[in-house]
């Protein structure tokens, strides 16, 4: 398992860094994918409270399409943009155009239980129909169909 962002951003292929000010540029260019990637990622802030490493470790990062190859959003300052709250990330997302996004969360486990045992789905039959040889995709291969009225 990847133990830091930088790390974890290799292994899941982002070739890319931009700011939030290019989102706007690059949507007008037609550069810019329809939708983020909200990923679970090590912090790499410093701070109290939710910047706590120690306490809270990890938060969420955003990636985005920028000509078909993955981007995460960085600060003006250089470093990754983080949120620890999805719900602030969410209002962020839609402030920057993005209406729909996929959510990827690779470094907590399903749960715990309080001796440690992973707990896991409740219908773990496996599917008869599964290939089992395919490798499952890194992200899907675009975005959801909009809903018809």
């Amino acid at each position: 398992m990847c133990k830091d962002a930088a790390s974890l951003d290799a292994a899941l292929g982002v070739t890319m860094k931009i700011t939030q000010a290019d989102l706007s540029y690059l949507r007008a260019l037609g550069s810019l994918g329809e939708y983020a990637v909200v990923y679970r990622v090590w912090r790499e802030q410093a701070g109290g409270g939710f910047g706590d490493q120690a306490k809270n470790p990890l938060t969420w990062g955003v990636l985005v399409y920028v000509d078909g190859q993955l981007a995460r959003i960085y600060s003006a300052r250089g470093s990754g943009r983080e949120w620890s709250n999805l719900d602030r990330l969410e209002k962020w997302l839609r402030s920057q155009g993005f209406w729909y996004w996929w959510t990827r969360n690779d470094l907590e486990p399903l749960g715990e239980d309080a001796d440690g045992t992973v707990e896991t789905a409740d219908d773990d039959t496996p599917n008869a129909d599964a290939d089992d040889t395919a490798a499952p995709a890194m992200f899907p291969p675009g975005p959801p169909e909009p809903f018809k009225s």
